[in-house]
């Protein structure tokens, strides 16, 4: 008898990669799935799954409770909601979330199956039943040095994040977008005439940025033509939240002891879905250069190590060159010159594959044996 799968959230952002993934790679075959609705239930399922039926209302916890897997990119606040009230009645299925609410709780694992895959056997092994995509800067990150920490090499990291819009949600990307064409209503003409003074159209823009007349509902701030150094809410010693992420979540995903010191700023750019993190790499001892590069190589099938020379990183190291893609880009790599022991790299990965469907789309798989 096929798995019974209920899906919440798959018309959202992240639920709609994770549904155009689950159809590339033929995931739906051999699944039975109800496809839930918070807003819309009795009307038809998607209609580019044979079979979908018509969408049930997510909050129906008895409906939830006679499937085998919930998956969901609902939200945190939905996850609050209706999985505790899963739990109570008995429900012993497993719980497969893209939201952060349940990350840190003691019996849940954080999914990200190419670095932490013997800590999800174990999890199973165990009977634990919730499995929680991570935080997206610290997945995308792991992908591309895990390679350096499973060899015991990294004494601590900072990361220095440059984070896409995709990561703030669907309004903002397109806050964002919005921003940019009316900067480009502003000073655009100006700007394309070959002869006219430079900085006439920087202070047409700033004097845009600073106005009442830019959108800025979202984000409360310009991002377009500028950046925001603030992600998430404050912590109580000076990070944010989205930087505590850095340490708490790495340790968990990779069941760390003792763990490994993580920080750095978390910054918003004006990328549409793509993270990258500038990382310094403290290493335990001076590892050559060649060796480091072998271990980033070989950690996964989807690391890829960009030679650091300008023409490689501009053509294959930006967010626009990565952005739709799996690979996980990290160049820039080298020792700096505070000694041997010191590494630098950049990478780049696209925030709503890896660092958000696809531990998803891989997780459920896990689950059902696949």
């Amino acid at each position: 008898m096929n798995k019974q799968v209920a899906m919440v959230g798959w018309r959202g952002m992240v639920g709609s990669v994770l549904m155009q993934r689950m159809l590339d790679e033929k995931d739906f075959e051999g699944l039975d799935v109800t496809f839930f609705s918070t807003s819309q239930a009795g009307q038809p399922g998607p209609a580019m799954v044979s079979g979908a039926g018509t969408l049930v209302d997510a909050f129906d916890i008895d409906a939830l409770a006679a499937h085998d897997v919930v998956v969901t990119c609902q939200g945190g606040d939905y996850t609050k909601d209706v999985h505790p009230r899963l739990r109570a009645m008995g429900w012993d299925g497993y719980w497969i979330d893209a939201a952060s609410a349940l990350r840190m709780v003691d019996n849940s694992v954080i999914v990200l199956d190419p670095v932490n895959r013997d800590v999800m056997d174990r999890a199973l092994d165990e009977g634990i039943k919730d499995f929680i995509g991570g935080n997206c800067t610290v997945s995308l990150m792991l992908l591309a040095v895990h390679g350096l920490i499973q060899r015991g090499w990294v004494d601590w990291i900072t990361s220095m994040t440059y984070q896409s819009a995709s990561g703030a949600g669907a309004a903002q990307m397109k806050e964002l977008v919005i921003q940019m064409a009316q900067i480009g209503a502003a000073a655009g003409e100006a700007a394309a005439e070959s002869g006219a003074p430079v900085l006439e159209v920087e202070s047409t823009v700033s004097d845009l940025l600073r106005s009442a007349d830019l959108q800025i509902d979202q984000f409360g701030a310009p991002l377009a033509a500028s950046l925001i150094p603030w992600i998430d809410r404050a912590m109580e010693n000076g990070q944010t939240r989205e930087e505590w992420k850095g340490q708490a979540e790495l340790n968990k995903i990779l069941n760390l002891n003792p763990e490994l010191p993580v920080d750095g700023q978390c910054v918003r750019v004006g990328a549409m879905r793509c993270h990258s993190q500038g990382l310094t790499i403290k290493l335990k001892q001076d590892v050559p250069l060649a060796d480091i590069e072998a271990a980033i190589r070989e950690s996964n099938d989807w690391v890829r190590l960009v030679p650091n020379t300008k023409e490689a990183t501009l053509q294959e190291l930006t967010p626009a060159a990565i952005s739709g893609r799996l690979d996980i880009g990290i160049g820039r790599l080298r020792k700096m010159t505070l000694g041997g022991d010191y590494l630098t790299a950049f990478t780049v990965g696209d925030q709503l594959l890896w660092g958000a469907a696809e531990p998803v789309r891989r997780a459920l798989n896990i689950v059902l044996g696949r």
